[in-house]
C-alpha cells in the first residue's frame, strides 16, 4: 500500500471515530521557546493538554510534519547509516483532550492495525511502563494478547515526554516482528533488542502529568491521550521491506538521484548511504524552507545549514555536478505536494534558496580546504581535536570529510577528542535550552487559567470600560496596587493590542475614580490572557475595580498606517519582482515599518521607485480596507496569503483591499488606504540568505523623512554658495571643473614641474638625468620619466619625490642600454641611500624609503652607485 494511501486511511479511520482532522502545524513551533522544531504530533496541542487553551473539539487526528536534527531529539548523525533514522518524518497521531483514555486508545490502535490494515497479529508485541498494571490488563484481558507478548520496561523506554519540561506520562508501544532473518542472532534477542528485527511502530502516550524545570510532576487537568506512529515505519511494514528508505516515500526520490548521478542503488553500501542521506536531507530542506526557515549561522537556520551542507557533501561523493541539490526540490514537491500544498506554492522560492546556499558553500568549502591544508602542514602527522572541531563548527565540515582529506596525506585525526568536543557543545546547547525554558513565563502564571480570556475590543474601539480581574506584583498575585508602584493588570476586556505578527504593543492610560496609571506595554503569558504593565501615578487599584482603558490614539493610528502599508508593499513587491516573493517577517512600529521577503538579489533603484509609486498610487485611490473572520480553508481558497511559520486557528481574520491585496492578519489597520497619507522607502538590504529587507515610513514619518532631505538641500546650497535648485547639475559642473584643473596640474608636473633636471655624464656615451619632482604621485612618475627619455638614447633617468613621511623614487633607462644596465638591480643598489627598498625590470624600477632630505645632498653618492652598475 502506497504511503500516501496509508496517511489518508489513518486520518479517515479516526475521523469516523469522531476525531477532528487537523492540519499539520508549521515545523517552526508557535510561541514555544522550549522547542527548536516540531518533533511530535502533540506539539501543536501542548497548550490544550496543559489546560491553557480550549478547542471546540475534544478528539483530534493529524499527520504532522516533524524534524529531529537539533536539541534533545537529534537524529542527524545517524541518518543514512541506519534503516529508520530521519531528519524529516511524518507522525500520524490521534489525540484525546480529557475525552477517552487508556482503554479506548488501545482499542482504536489494535483495531486499526489488525482489522483495517490486517497486519498479522502473530507478528505484534507490546510494551507497557513497569508500574502500569492498568495498561497491562487492557492488553491482556480486553485485547486478548498473551502475557508473554507484553513487556514491562522502565522510564527510559516507556515514559514519554516532549522535552525536558512539559506534558508527559507512561506509554505503551506496539512492535512489529520483521522476522528472524533480520535479528542479531543472539539467544536473548527479543522486544527491546537494538537489532532490526523488532521495530516499534506506534507509541500510545497516556498523558497524565506536566513536568516543570525542577523535574516535579503535577497531574494535568484532565488525563489525555497522545499517540504517534511514524508513517515511514508503517509503510515499511505494509510494503514488506525492512528499511524505510526502500518504501515508495523515498524510492521515487532515490530513483531521481540514480538518474542524475549515474549510480545504482542497492549495489554499493557507500553509494546507498549517500543516496539515503541525500533523499532524507532534501525532504527536510524543502519542508523547512517552505515553513520559513532560511540557512544562517544561528538557531534553526544553523541546523538547516548543517543539513544542507551534509547533503552537499554526500552529493559530491556521488559525483553530482554542483550546484545539484536544488534540482531535487521538484522531485520532493511532486512526491509530497498532494498532502502538503504549501510545497507547490513555494517551489520556486525553495529552489532558488537552495541553489544560493550551495553556491555559497562551494566558496566556503574552498576556503575551508585551504585552512585544512595549512593545518595539515603544521600538524606533525596528527590533526588535533580543536582544529578538527573548528573546521566542523565554522565551515560545516563533516568529520568524515576532514578524515578523507587527512587520509590522503597520511595524517591522523584525533577523532576521540573531536567527539568529546562535540559532546561538550551539545551539553552547552542543552544548558542554554534549559535557560530558555526557565524564561518561559507560563509556569508562574498558571493561576491565570482560573480567569476567562481577555476580550479584545481594539478593532472597533480605542476606549473601553473593563473590570480588574487580577493584579500581579513582583511575580506574585496581590489584591491592591498603590501609587508609585508598577504591576501587571488583567482585565476582562481591553482595546490594547498585544504584540503579535510583527505589530508592537499599544500604550495608553488606565483610570478609575481618582486613580491614574500609565499602560507602558502588554504581554500574554497564557493564551488569551493579556496582562497590562501599569505604572500607577495616583491613587490605588484593587481587584474588582471598574477602569477606563484609553489608547494613545496618535500612536495607534501611526501603527495602523504602517501595518496597512506592509500589505500594500507586499502586493507591490509581487507585482514588480514576481510571485516568488513571500513575506518572511515584519516589524510594525509607530515611526517605521520593516518588511522581510524572499528574493534573491538586490532590488534595483528603478524597481524600488516603481514599488514605491505603486503603493502611493493605492494610497491616493483611497481604497477601502475590509476585514472579516473566515474558516481557515475558506480563507486560503480566497487566495489569502499567510505569514511564514505563523500559527493559525480554525477561524482566521482576513484583511482585504479589494482587487489588490488579501492576507491573513490579526493586526490593526486603517479603514481606507488614503488614511496612510504617504509612503516612502528608506532602505533596502539583505537580511539573510535569500531574504531581503525593506524599511519604510508612512504619514508624518514619511513627511519628516522628506523634510530632512529638504533641510539637507538648503544646507548644501549654503555650503556650495549657490542659489540654483538643480544641485546635481551644479555639483556635476563643479566636479568637471575640478577634473579639468587636476589634469592641467598633472600636465604641468609632467612637463617639468618646479625643478629642472640635472644632466650628468655618467660614462662615455651614457647620460644621467637627475630630477626632484615635488608633489608627483608615484603612479605618474613613469609618465614623467618617459617624457624625459623622449628622443634620447643611452640615457638613464632618476626621479625623486620627497614628502614629510618619506620618499618615492624611480630609475628608468632607454632600451638601447639593455644588456649594459639593469634598472631593477641598480635601484636595489641605490635604495639603501634613501633608507628604502625597490626593484623592477631592466628598463624600469621603482621604490620607496624613509629619507626626507634633498636630492642635492646625496646626488654624488647616487652617481657613484650607478656608475658601478654600468657594464
Amino acid at each position: 500500500m502506497e504511503g500516501k494511501k496509508l496517511r489518508q486511511l489513518f486520518l479517515d479511520y479516526f475521523k469516523e471515530k469522531g476525531h477532528r482532522m487537523v492540519r499539520s502545524s508549521s515545523l517552526v513551533p508557535a510561541n514555544d521557546p522550549t522547542l527548536l522544531f516540531a518533533n511530535a504530533g502533540m506539539n501543536q496541542f501542548k497548550e490544550v493538554f496543559l489546560g491553557a487553551e480550549k478547542r471546540e473539539y475534544t478528539r483530534a487526528t493529524s499527520a504532522q510534519k516533524c524534524v529531529r536534527a537539533g536539541g534533545k531529539h537529534n537524529d542527524l548523525d545517524n541518518v543514512g547509516k541506519t534503516a529508520r533514522h530521519h531528519t524529516f518524518f511524518e507522525m500520524l497521531g490521534n489525540f484525546s483532550f480529557g475525552d477517552y483514555f487508556k482503554e479506548e486508545a488501545i482499542q482504536y490502535a489494535w483495531e486499526f492495525i489488525t482489522e483495517v490494515l490486517r497486519i498479522d497479529r502473530n507478528r505484534l508485541y507490546v510494551s507497557v511502563f513497569r508500574d502500569d498494571d492498568e495498561a497491562f490488563e487492557i492488553w491482556n484481558k480486553k485485547m486478548q494478547l498473551p502475557a508473554d507478548r507484553i513487556f514491562r520496561f522502565g522510564e527510559k523506554d516507556n515514559f514519554w515526554q516532549m522535552g525536558d519540561v512539559g506534558p508527559c506520562g507512561p506509554c505503551s508501544e506496539i512492535f512489529y516482528d520483521h522476522g528472524e532473518e533480520y535479528g542479531c542472532g543472539k539467544p536473548d534477542c527479543t522486544v527491546g533488542c537494538e537489532c532490526d528485527r523488532y521495530v516499534e511502530i506506534w507509541n500510545l502516550v497516556f498523558m497524565q502529568f506536566n513536568r516543570d524545570t525542577e523535574g516535579n510532576m503535577t497531574p494535568l487537568p484532565s488525563p489525555s491521550i497522545d499517540t504517534g506512529m511514524g508513517l515511514e515505519r508503517l509503510a515499511a511494514v505494509m510494503q514488506g521491506v525492512n528499511n524505510n528508505y526502500d518504501t515508495d516515500l523515498f524510492q521515487n526520490i532515490i530513483r531521481d538521484i540514480e538518474k542524475k548521478s549515474g549510480h545504482r542503488y542497492g549495489v554499493d553500501v557507500k553509494v546507498d548511504t549517500a543516496m539515503r542521506v541525500l533523499a532524507d536531507h532534501m525532504r527536510a530542506t524543502v519542508f523547512l524552507i517552505t515553513d520559513g526557515v532560511v540557512p544562517s549561522n544561528e538557531g534553526r537556520g544553523y541546523v538547516l545549514r548543517r543539513i544542507m551542507r551534509r547533503a552537499i557533501r554526500y552529493g559530491k561523493k556521488l559525483n553530482l555536478p554542483m550546484p545539484a541539490l536544488y534540482r531535487f526540490v521538484g522531485t520532493v514537491t511532486d512526491e509530497m505536494g498532494g498532502a502538503y500544498p504549501e510545497l507547490v506554492e513555494n517551489r520556486k522560492t525553495v529552489e532558488k534558496l537552495v541553489q544560493i546556499e550551495e553556491e555559497q558553500f562551494d566558496t566556503t568549502l574552498e576556503a575551508g580546504l585551504k585552512m585544512l591544508n595549512r593545518m595539515i602542514e603544521k600538524s606533525d602527522g596528527k590533526l588535533d581535536a580543536e582544529n578538527a572541531f573548528r573546521l566542523y563548527d565554522t565551515f560545516g565540515f563533516p568529520i568524515d570529510l576532514v578524515e578523507d582529506v587527512c587520509l590522503e596525506k597520511q595524517v591522523e585525526v584525533d577523532r576521540t577528542g573531536f567527539e568529546e568536543r562535540l559532546e561538550q557543545q551539545r551539553r552547552e546547547g542543552k544548558a542554554r535550552s534549559r535557560t530558555r525554558m526557565t524564561e518561559n513565563p507560563a509556569e508562574s502564571y498558571r493561576f491565570l487559567h482560573d480567569f476567562p480570556e481577555t476580550e479584545f475590543t481594539g478593532y472597533e474601539s480605542q476606549v473601553e470600560q473593563g473590570k480588574v480581574l487580577a493584579i500581579i506584583r513582583n511575580g506574585e498575585p496581590v489584591k491592591q496596587l498603590s501609587a508609585g508602584e508598577t504591576g501587571e493588570i488583567l482585565v476582562d476586556k481591553t482595546p490594547f493590542y498585544v504584540e503579535s505578527g510583527g505589530q508592537v504593543n499599544d500604550t495608553g492610560t488606565l483610570e478609575s475614580n481618582g486613580t491614574k496609571g500609565v499602560v507602558k506595554t502588554l504581554f500574554m503569558p497564557i493564551k488569551g490572557r493579556r496582562l497590562h504593565i501599569v505604572y500607577l501615578a495616583e491613587g490605588s487599584l484593587k481587584t474588582g475595580d471598574k477602569v477606563t482603558l484609553t489608547l494613545d490614539f496618535e500612536r495607534r493610528n501611526a501603527i495602523a498606517r504602517n501595518h496597512t502599508a506592509t500589505h500594500l508593499l507586499h502586493s507591490a513587491l509581487r507585482l514588480v519582482l514576481g510571485d516568488h516573493v513571500k513575506q518572511a517577517g515584519s516589524l510594525v512600529e509607530p515611526d517605521k515599518l520593516r518588511f522581510d521577503f524572499s528574493h534573491f538579489k538586490k532590488v534595483s533603484e528603478q524597481e524600488l521607485a516603481e514599488i514605491e509609486q505603486i503603493v502611493n498610487r493605492k494610497v491616493l485611490e483611497n481604497l477601502p480596507v475590509e476585514t472579516e473572520v473566515k474558516g481557515i480553508d475558506e480563507a486560503r481558497k480566497m487566495g489569502a496569503m499567510a505569514l511564514f511559520g505563523e500559527k493559525y486557528g480554525d477561524r482566521v481574520r482576513v484583511v482585504q483591499i479589494p482587487g489588490y491585496s488579501i492576507e491573513l492578519c490579526g493586526g490593526t489597520h486603517v479603514s481606507r488606504t488614503g488614511d496612510i497619507g504617504s509612503f516612502v522607502i528608506v532602505s533596502e538590504h539583505s537580511a539573510a540568505s535569500g531574504i531581503r529587507r525593506i524599511e519604510a515610513r508612512t504619514g508624518l514619518g514619511a513627511l519628516g523623512y522628506w523634510g530632512s532631505f529638504r533641510e539637507e538641500h538648503r544646507e548644501l546650497k549654503r555650503v556650495l554658495k549657490t542659489g540654483e535648485d538643480d544641485l546635481p547639475q551644479f555639483v556635476a559642473r563643479k566636479l568637471d571643473e575640478i577634473r579639468q584643473l587636476r589634469q592641467e596640474l598633472e600636465k604641468a608636473r609632467l612637463s617639468g614641474g618646479v625643478s629642472e633636471s640635472t644632466e650628468i655624464k655618467l660614462t662615455d656615451g651614457i647620460t644621467l638625468l637627475l630630477q626632484e619632482a615635488p608633489g608627483l604621485a608615484p603612479g605618474l612618475m613613469r609618465g614623467k620619466a618617459d617624457n624625459l627619455k623622449q628622443n634620447r638614447s643611452r640615457t638613464i633617468v632618476f626621479l625623486l619625490t620627497v614628502t614629510d613621511d618619506g620618499c618615492s623614487y624611480l630609475l628608468s633607462s632607454t632600451k638601447d642600454l639593455e644588456g649594459h644596465f639593469h634598472s631593477g638591480n641598480a635601484l636595489r643598489a641605490v635604495a639603501p641611500l634613501l633608507e628604502g627598498r625597490g626593484g623592477g625590470n631592466p628598463t624600469m624600477a621603482q621604490g620607496g624609503g624613509k629619507w626626507t632630505g634633498k636630492l642635492a645632498d646625496i646626488a654624488n653618492s647616487i652617481v657613484e652607485k650607478l656608475k658601478n652598475e654600468v657594464s
